[in-house]
């Protein structure tokens, strides 16, 4: 017998047809933009995928669920038009199947569906870093820009850097 919360978690299973060097997922609740690549996703859940395992299922929770997931996957020998991408969120009851992206990497989702139309196009024409090729053509960071301008990501945090001239304030009597 299937409990009510169980029914509710997000299952995605992976079946990678080809090799993959680095496979990861994060759950997305924050954004530094100032990165690309896993960083430009803040501080994420990180979830542990096994790249020698052609098949997989992870089970993510659905309780207090990120605004997204992206899993991305590098294939060897290395080759940028192969990369695997997917975001994903939250979405109670649909399920869906297809490739992440790219042919090689099948991916079937349960309790979630897949976040389409997402690309260069979602990178604001003013931002600084939209002219460097390292962050332009980063699809970790397209996703990104994506999130901050139709849901409304924060900022990770940042620690509050203390200068040695801005000591703890002296109390005087």
């Amino acid at each position: 017998m299937r409990s009510e919360a169980n029914s509710e978690m997000v299952r995605i299973s992976i079946e990678a047809r080809d090799n993959y060097r680095i496979m990861w997922l994060a759950g997305i609740r924050d954004l530094d933009l100032t990165q690309h690549c896993l960083k430009a996703f803040g501080e994420p859940d990180r979830h542990h995928i096994n790249t020698h395992r052609p098949r997989q299922t992870l089970q993510l929770p659905a309780t207090n669920p990120p605004t997204a997931w992206y899993l991305c996957a590098l294939p060897i020998p290395w080759d940028w038009s192969r990369n695997a991408h997917l975001a994903f969120e939250y979405a109670p009851g649909e399920t869906w199947e297809g490739d992440a992206l790219v042919r090689g990497l099948g991916v079937q989702l349960t309790n979630a569906r897949p976040i389409l139309g997402w690309g260069e196009q979602s990178i604001p024409s003013g931002t600084p870093k939209r002219n460097s090729r390292l962050y332009r053509t980063c699809r970790n960071w397209q996703f990104a820009w994506w999130l901050r301008a139709n849901r409304d990501v924060p900022d990770v945090l940042q620690p509050a850097v203390q200068r040695p001239d801005d000591g703890p304030e002296q109390l005087t009597l």
